[in-house]
């Protein structure tokens, strides 16, 4: 049974009655990229992880770059010997096995399926803003998330304000007069208020409150069949919507450069290192989207060629704006007022600048809009090549005839990221989505340390592939690991020894339990740089996105898990005995 869980897939042809319209080139692929990297992350999650880091978060988004750097180029080199669809899910399926193979695309399912669930509610904040800019109003319970109206109440039921109130037999408008006067009294935020507005005026069917975000609702289906009638479409709006957002990004940095008051970079980092790692899903979400260029493979033109430029392109400019926008951020306004869902609309209001703030509200409903876009487009093709290798059932690989898109996976992506909506809310998704996704790039990482030398003889001379250089690590990777310690030492001198301490008395806290852990994988990744002739790039991504685990809480892993166990359930019960390879 062991070999059968980790026989590998070699063989990549794809049937001709499955081919997908090529049509892309560098300039759609990098387009794409950006559209999926500069969206939820830079106009919402952005502003905890600057509430918590302060000025230095920009070391995370460095550290973040820098990790999924080495990722990309791991990326790369699997996108240039294995141009299909499917992404990490294929490169695992290729050197791990075929267990592995499916962990990282149910792993996958979280960054592209539950990452646009954020993506929904965040474009749903800001469309609700707008519409309340121009005079028009959504009712409350059709413009919030039934769990975040349900925990608020929770939270508020006993208040006497509330008890007193429920005995009365108001109208909903009175519910709406008392809730806007006594606003003070209760010392509950606007964002509150709102969810109470929602559980007291919604109506009731069965004894069920009926709450749920119709904006995002809306979004998702119009995006899933935009998605569904094909990739030319899609790719239109994308490379549209990307140029818009682009445009506001640059006038925001432009413009918000003018208003920096030096006084809020100090402190620099007010909460130290672990304040800054604590936005590590904040930061980190803000990136995972440039390996949904993979996913297109089949759809790109030269994929061996382009696909890596459209990675290694839309990295690196998104990198240079996220710095550049979380220096203004922090610098308009004082770093504990940005934990707020609109964090750039909310510093351009705080200063004042309302003209480019609705400006803002407006792009950022187009710049949203472009990630679920792309993320919609990335999760079929991963579905379509597991279906094709057996471990779903064969209607997730069907293609259109008319759209030559994978229709029925597209439809139920639309429902994995559309039902959820109705019961779960944008924290617990965002936290979900990023430990997820770090662990694919550490897997992708680790496969190309696995990949066979490649055969320069049979490789075609005339066709421009992407080759990742080889650095030996025997050497390379301990000096690296010397200079990590020696930074720590001089940065955090009583790092080490408080670990140590704590080890021997029985008190690690988790966050030193999971630097502790991260310390021993170094060690055996020194250990086998040392036996084995190893590349040093990928190693390296192994460690950057291992220490960026470090950031994440007990919950965190807690949910992971249990995705994790239920992954396996479905694997074991379909996926093992329908593999193509059984």
């Amino acid at each position: 049974m062991i070999q059968r869980i980790f026989r590998r897939k070699t063989d990549f042809a794809v049937d001709s009655s499955h081919n997908l319209q090529r049509v892309l080139g560098v300039k759609d692929l990098t387009l794409f990229g950006i559209a999926a990297i500069i969206g939820g992350g830079i106009f919402s999650s952005i502003g905890k992880a600057c509430a918590t880091g302060g000025p230095a978060v920009i070391w995370l988004f460095i550290l973040s770059a820098i990790a999924c750097g080495f990722a990309a180029l791991s990326y790369a080199e699997f996108a240039s010997r294995i141009p299909v669809s499917g992404s990490a899910y294929t490169y695992a399926y290729a050197t791990f096995g075929e267990l592995f193979a499916w962990v990282i695309g149910w792993a996958l399912l979280m960054e592209y399926s539950i990452g646009n669930i954020y993506i929904a509610f965040s474009w749903s904040g800001y469309f609700n803003h707008l519409l309340e800019v121009i005079g028009l109003h959504i009712p409350s319970w059709l413009s919030i998330d039934y769990s975040t109206a349900h925990r608020v109440y929770n939270q508020y039921s006993n208040n006497p304000l509330i008890s007193s109130l429920l005995t009365f037999d108001y109208s909903k408008s009175q519910f709406i007069d008392y809730l806007n006067g006594h606003a003070a009294d209760l010392h509950a935020t606007t964002d509150e208020i709102h969810a109470l507005k929602a559980w007291l005026t919604c109506p009731r069917i069965a004894g069920l409150n009926i709450v749920f975000d119709a904006p995002a609702i809306f979004i998702n289906a119009i995006i899933t069949i935009l998605v569904y009638r094909g990739i030319k479409e899609s790719r239109n709006a994308s490379n549209l919507m990307v140029y818009i957002k682009l445009l506001v990004v640059i006038l925001i940095i432009a413009v918000g450069a003018f208003y920096i008051d030096m006084e809020n970079y100090t402190p620099f980092m007010p909460n130290g290192f672990e304040g800054v790692m604590a936005g590590v899903s904040g930061v980190f979400f803000t990136y995972i989207g440039f390996d949904a260029v993979s996913t297109l493979a089949e759809e790109s033109k030269n994929p061996q060629r382009d696909l890596p430029k459209g990675m290694f392109y839309s990295l690196i400019i998104c990198t240079v704006l996220y710095i550049l926008i979380s220096l203004v951020l922090t610098g308009m306004a004082p770093f504990e007022l940005l934990n707020v869902d609109d964090p750039l609309a909310f510093v351009l209001g705080y200063k004042s600048i309302h003209w480019l703030e609705y400006f803002v509200s407006v792009s950022a409903i187009v710049a949203m809009a472009s990630v679920l876009l792309v993320f919609q487009m990335g999760q079929p093709r991963i579905w379509m090549t597991m279906s094709r290798d057996g471990l779903l059932p064969p209607a997730f690989a069907r293609i259109h005839p008319k759209f030559k898109t994978p229709s029925f996976a597209t439809i139920i992506t639309g429902l994995v990221v559309g039902i959820p909506i109705l019961f779960t809310d944008e924290n617990f998704v965002l936290d979900f989505t990023s430990i997820g996704t770090i662990f694919a790039f550490i897997l992708v990482c680790g496969g190309v340390l696995l990949l066979p030398p490649r055969d320069e003889k049979n490789e075609l001379i005339a066709e421009k592939r992407f080759k990742l250089i080889y650095v030996d690590a025997k050497l390379g990777f301990p000096i690296v690991i010397a200079l990590i310690v020696l930074i720590v030492l001089w940065l955090f001198p009583n790092y080490f020894s408080s670990i140590i301490e704590c080890l021997f008395a029985g008190s690690l806290s988790f966050t030193q339990i999971t630097h502790l852990l991260f310390w021993l994988l170094q060690i055996l990744l020194l250990i086998l740089s040392w036996k084995k002739s190893l590349n040093l790039i990928p190693m390296l991504g192994i460690t950057t996105c291992s220490f960026l685990l470090t950031g994440m809480t007990l919950e965190n892993w807690k949910w992971f898990g249990i995705w994790f166990t239920i992954g396996l359930i479905f694997y074991f019960s379909y996926g093992f005995r329908k593999s193509k390879l059984a």
